[in-house]
């Protein structure tokens, strides 16, 4: 597992993991570096089959094996305890590793993610998927914005645009890693066990989120007995890079703020 630590490197330092979403990419979370690492220890990683890490994701592992991969590090790096910020497909990964590991995490952070997956969600993956198989790696790639940002945002940053698709299709992850990490948080379904996670959870959505219905953050907030609701009216799936500097501050007020929090 390809996996970097920026900021604060103290052993007394807390520290922050950061999981992001289908991409995979650790770069994902650039627009948080700067103010989280004055603060924390933060770690980013690769998921398996993506970037840096590259490798091919197992057929059968699903979101439980790219937890076992978080716990790798984990025990890598020496971690007693941890913060998890996980992006949708990583908030999964947040949630699975709070239900098999409670006592090694302080605080959860799920942006835009659920507890199982939605029918639209799967409407959505149903596109993408039929772009990959039957018209080719450019079109699955291009599309891909589509489901992150506002329109209005994409508009006004079409260099981003057209660099993001350029290093997306170079560094495409591949077929079958895609498929199988689509399969993964389809399969996906802690509902059940919601209810006993007893982790302080800062729950984000945003009501523009075209991927993911806001209603599934609605439904882990009130399953969650520690969890709580911040939602934005605006940013859609990628909230964290459409609006850095409120997603950054609300975020750092969860982790700093006085106990109790509940």
């Amino acid at each position: 597992m390809h996996f970097e630590v920026h900021g604060r490197q103290d052993e007394a330092a807390r520290t922050i993991v950061l999981s992001s979403g289908l991409g995979g990419s650790g770069t994902y979370w650039a627009p948080q570096l700067p103010a989280l690492t004055e603060r924390f220890r933060v770690v980013t990683y690769d998921h398996r089959g993506t970037g840096r890490t590259g490798g091919t994701v197992p057929e059968d592992g699903g979101i439980a094996a790219m937890a076992d991969d978080v716990m790798a590090i984990v025990e890598a790096l020496g971690l007693p305890r941890f913060d998890f910020m996980g992006h949708a497909l990583g908030g999964l990964i947040g949630l699975e590793i709070a239900r098999r590991h409670p006592d090694l995490i302080d605080c959860l952070i799920l942006i835009n993610a659920w507890g199982k997956a939605d029918p639209h969600s799967g409407r959505c993956f149903d596109a993408r998927i039929a772009l990959l198989e039957n018209t080719g790696i450019e079109a699955f790639v291009k599309a891909q914005p589509l489901f992150l940002y506002p329109a209005v945002w994409m508009s006004e940053n079409a260099e981003r645009m057209a660099a993001d698709e350029a290093h997306g299709i170079a560094h495409f992850q591949g077929r079958d890693n895609v498929l199988r990490r689509i399969a993964a948080l389809r399969a996906f379904d802690i509902e059940a066990d919601l209810a006993d996670l007893e982790v302080e959870t800062l729950v984000v959505a945003t009501k523009d989120d075209l991927l993911v219905p806001y209603t599934r953050s609605l439904a882990l907030v009130e399953a969650m007995p520690k969890a709580e609701l911040a939602l934005f009216d605006f940013g859609a799936h990628a909230v964290n890079i459409v609006y850095p500097d409120l997603f950054n501050e609300t975020v750092i007020n969860f982790l700093t703020r006085p106990e109790p929090r509940s």
